[in-house]
C-alpha cells in the first residue's frame, strides 16, 4: 500500500483514457493528470458524419471529463520507466506513481503504391476534417472510391450515397466481415438500394491508387475522383519507442489485468491494450470496459490488493447505413456474431443509442470526478 498522494499520469484523452481518468480521480489521495494532443475529445465513431455535416465529432471536455482531472494538451514523446517520467512535446516531463496508456489508434499506411499521396482518410479526426473540403470541392455526379469494408467503409459509403453521390465500395475479400451471413445480407441489401456499387472477392484488392482511378489486383481500373481509404487502424509507436513490449501491431503487450508485462506501474486501456492471452476487437465498446479496467487495477494496487482479470463483454456491432438506417448486429458475450439483428430505422434508433450510450457513460463519471 502506498502513502500519501498517488500521481496518476494518463496518456490518451479517447473513451478509454478519459473513463480511466475520471474513474481514479474520485478517489481521495489520488491525482490525476490527463495528457491529450487535442483540446476536444473526439467522438471517432461519427467521423463519418463530420465529412458530410450531420454531427462536428468533437465533445469540448467539459462535458466528459471531471473537473478533478488536470488536463495537458500535449503528446507524449517518451515514457521513462526506469524513473516514472513522460516527456511532453511542448517541453518538459511529468512524473508518475501509474501510468495509464490509452493512446489509441489511428490511419494505417495502406503500404499501397499511391495511397499515401492520393487517397484520403476518415480514421481521424484531422483526416475527416481534411476530407470534408476535399468532398466539397468535388463534383456532386463525380465518382467517389471507398476502400475497406469494415463498418466505417460501410457508413461512410452509405453517408455519401445517400447525398447522392456515386460510390464505389472496394471491400476486399468479404463486406462486413464481423457480421453473420444475415446481417451482411441486410447491409448488402441496404446499400444497393442507396446504388453503392460493392466490389467484393479474393480479387479485389487495391493495388494502387492514381489521382483518378482506383486500379485493384484483378487489372480492373475503377475511376475515382476522391478515394477514401477505410482500411485498417495502426497504434502509436510510443510503448515501442520507450522500450517496453508490444504486439505485432505496436500495441503494449499486458497480462490479464492490463498490466504492462515490463512495468506495473503501468496499465493500458481502449485500442492500444493487448492482453496477451486474450485478443478482444479494437472498438469504443472495449475501450469504455478497459479503461474502467485500467482504473480498477491501480487502485487495486494502490489499496495493497492483488488486480482481478479484466472480462470483457460485447453486446455486438451498429453499422450506420445513412442517417434513416442500421444493422444492429448482436452477438454473444464473447463478441462473437449470432443471427440476431435489429435492421431499418429500429437498427438506426440502437446505432443512436449505441453512439449515445458511452457518452453518457464519460459524462456520467465526469459528473462524479469534478468535486471530492
Amino acid at each position: 500500500m502506498m502513502s500519501g498522494n498517488v500521481e496518476v499520469v494518463v496518456v490518451g484523452g479517447g473513451y478509454g483514457g478519459v473513463m480511466a481518468a475520471n474513474r481514479l480521480a474520485r478517489h481521495d489521495g489520488v491525482s490525476v493528470t490527463l495528457v491529450n494532443r487535442r483540446p476536444d475529445f473526439v467522438e471517432r465513431i461519427r467521423l463519418h458524419q463530420l465529412v458530410t455535416g450531420s454531427d462536428d465529432a468533437v465533445e469540448g471536455f467539459g462535458a466528459v471529463l471531471g473537473g478533478a482531472v488536470r488536463l495537458v494538451v500535449d503528446a507524449v514523446t517518451r515514457i521513462d520507466a526506469a524513473e516514472r517520467t513522460v516527456t511532453l512535446a511542448g517541453g518538459g516531463t511529468l512524473a508518475y506513481d501509474y501510468l495509464v496508456y490509452a493512446v489509441g489508434s489511428g490511419a494505417a499506411d495502406p503500404g499501397v503504391p499511391g495511397a499515401a499521396e492520393f487517397a484520403h482518410s476518415v480514421s481521424d479526426l484531422e483526416g475527416a476534417e481534411r476530407l470534408r473540403p476535399a468532398l466539397a470541392a468535388t463534383p456532386a455526379t463525380a465518382p467517389v472510391t471507398v476502400v475497406g469494408g469494415g463498418p466505417t467503409g460501410i457508413e461512410t459509403a452509405a453517408e455519401l450515397a445517400e447525398q447522392g453521390r456515386a460510390v464505389t465500395l472496394v471491400c476486399g475479400a468479404e463486406l462486413g466481415p464481423y457480421l453473420h451471413a444475415r446481417g451482411r445480407r441486410a447491409v448488402a441489401r441496404r446499400l444497393a438500394a442507396l446504388g453503392v456499387t460493392v466490389v467484393e472477392g479474393r480479387r479485389a484488392r487495391v493495388a494502387e491508387v492514381t489521382p483518378d482511378a482506383v486500379r485493384l489486383d484483378d487489372g480492373r481500373e475503377l475511376p475515382s475522383a476522391l478515394t477514401i481509404w477505410t482500411a485498417g487502424f495502426r497504434v502509436p509507436d510510443l510503448a515501442a519507442r520507450s522500450g517496453l513490449r508490444t504486439d505485432a501491431e505496436g500495441r503494449l503487450l499486458t497480462d490479464a489485468t492490463l498490466t504492462s508485462l515490463d512495468d506495473v506501474r503501468i496499465v493500458a486501456a481502449g485500442d492500444a491494450a493487448a492482453m496477451s492471452d486474450r485478443p478482444f476487437r479494437m472498438s469504443c465498446q472495449a475501450a469504455v470496459q478497459l479503461g474502467s479496467g485500467a482504473a480498477n487495477t491501480i487502485l487495486r494496487r494502490v489499496a495493497g490488493r492483488t488486480p482481478s482479470p479484466v472480462r470483457l463483454l460485447f453486446a455486438g456491432q451498429c453499422v450506420s447505413l445513412g442517417r434513416d438506417e442500421a444493422v444492429a448486429q448482436i452477438a454473444y458475450l464473447n463478441d462473437r456474431p449470432n443471427a440476431l439483428r435489429v435492421s431499418g430505422r429500429a437498427g438506426a434508433k440502437v446505432k443512436e443509442l449505441a453512439c449515445r450510450l458511452p457518452i453518457d457513460q464519460l459524462a456520467s463519471g465526469a459528473r462524479k470526478a469534478t468535486s471530492r
